[in-house]
Formats: structure tokens, C-alpha cells, sequence
């Protein structure tokens, strides 16, 4: 795998963590809204991730070398029952007074966005580590 492959697979997995870190931003800002325009309350999103061919435009240069990175396959949405709890007063309470809510833990969401986080920063520094060796490879070449 050449220098210029390793950076477009770090492209791509910072740019796969960026649309994961954008759904888990907005499940925990709907973690409290219970009805939606489809109706009932909001639904918890989450990416399905997916190997991808990484094509540089180096890659004629490279013998049509392809890096292996990372693309965002699909958007599941959780089926799981919502949660219900019981506000009478509540607009969207239904007959026995129960209102239902997301089925999401606003403390997993955090995590799995620091987890988000962390990935895209290690991506950041494999493209530092990459752009350090092609300067010090044109260093040497000087």
C-alpha cells in the first residue's frame, strides 16, 4: 500500500465517524421527543459500516494498488418497543395516561459518541504519521 492509499483510507474513516458522530448528536437531541412526523415517539438511529475500495488518484502511478477503507453501508433505525411512562397530563399521553418515549440511554449515546471521537482522532494522527514520512521521504530525496 503506497503513502497517498494509507491517507484516502484515513479520509475515509474520518468521514465515516463524522455522519456516525452527526446520528448520535441527534438521538441524544430527540432523546425526549415523542411524536415525530411519521408518528409515535422518535426512533434511535445508528450507520452500519462497510469495507470499501479505496481508489487514489496516485493508483495508475501504483499498478492499480487498491487500499481497503471504510464507508457508511446504511442507517439502521432501532424497532425496539418505546418506553412508557405514566403522565396523564402529558398531550401525547394516550387512554391510561401513559406517554411513550424513545428507547434510548442518553449515557450510552455519550459514550458511543466519545468512541466516535477517538476514532476520528486516530485517523487524524495515521494521516500525521503519513504526511511526516512523505516530508521526510523528500527530505532524504533533496
Amino acid at each position: 500500500m503506497s503513502l497517498f492509499s494509507s491517507l484516502q483510507v484515513s479520509a475515509s474513516g474520518m468521514e465515516a465517524q463524522r455522519a456516525r458522530a452527526e446520528l448520535l448528536v441527534e438521538n441524544m437531541a430527540n432523546a425526549e421527543t415523542t411524536r415525530t412526523p411519521e408518528g409515535g415517539p422518535y426512533r434511535r438511529k445508528d450507520v452500519v459500516f462497510s469495507s470499501d475500495a479505496q481508489e487514489s488518484p496516485f493508483s495508475a502511478a501504483f499498478q492499480n494498488e487498491l487500499a481497503t477503507g471504510v464507508r457508511v453501508s446504511t442507517v439502521v433505525t432501532d424497532d425496539s418497543a418505546p418506553q412508557l411512562r405514566y403522565m396523564p397530563g402529558h398531550p401525547d399521553a394516550d387512554a391510561n395516561g401513559y406517554v411513550a418515549f424513545p428507547n434510548l440511554n442518553p449515557a450510552e449515546e455519550m459514550v458511543n459518541l466519545m468512541n466516535a471521537q477517538r476514532s476520528y482522532e486516530a485517523n487524524v494522527s495515521a494521516m500525521a504519521a503519513v504526511k511526516d514520512m512523505i516530508n521526510h521521504s523528500i527530505d532524504i530525496m533533496r
